[in-house]
This record gives structure tokens, C-alpha cells and sequence, in this order.
């Protein structure tokens, strides 16, 4: 039996969050040949994710996944994990003040 850590990205079409939820998913053989998998989370079984999600953010059914290894090709699209601090740099007009 064989054990694989999966992180699954999914994005709330609701209000737009991302988030990833960690699985293990285990992979064994039968004396048969025949082959199965079966998903864990937290140690407990669940079916494999879907694009059903529940969004842990607004509660809204309706996410999307992401293909597998889709946000460390895009980190920018992963939230930061504490408060955004405002950026102090003053904003500069690029357009010349009059002269008179």
C-alpha cells in the first residue's frame, strides 16, 4: 500500500477565495490486479473532492478545483496569512502641475 499527500486548490465563485485542503490519499491492489484508492483527511475517510466544495469563507456550494500542482505555479493567487499592511510610499502624480 502505497500513501500520497495531495493539496487540492479550490476557488469560491461566490466571493472569489482560494484556499487548499490537504489529503492522503492511499493507493492499494487487490489479489485480483484490481486497483483502489481511498481518500483521507484529518485520518478520517472522505470521498475525493469534487468541484462541490463548500467555501470556508462565505459558505457558498459552488467552487472550482484547480488542476493538481496549479498554485505553486501561481503563488500569487494564494491570500497572505495575516493582515495586509498598507504600502506608505506617498502617490505621485504623473502629470505636471501648472505653471502659473
Amino acid at each position: 500500500m502505497e500513501e500520497e499527500l495531495r493539496n487540492v486548490p479550490f476557488e469560491c465563485r461566490g466571493c472569489w477565495h482560494v484556499w487548499q485542503e490537504d489529503y492522503v490519499v492511499r493507493h492499494s491492489e487487490d489479489d485480483h490486479g484490481n486497483q483502489g484508492e481511498v481518500w483521507l483527511s484529518a485520518g478520517l475517510r472522505v470521498p475525493p473532492p469534487s468541484s462541490g466544495a463548500i467555501c470556508p469563507q462565505c459558505g457558498c456550494q459552488q467552487a472550482t478545483m484547480f488542476p493538481y500542482g496549479y498554485l505553486t505555479r501561481h503563488p500569487e493567487l494564494i491570500p497572505p496569512v495575516g493582515p495586509i499592511v498598507p504600502d506608505a510610499t506617498p502617490l505621485l502624480s504623473p502629470v505636471p502641475k501648472p505653471l502659473y
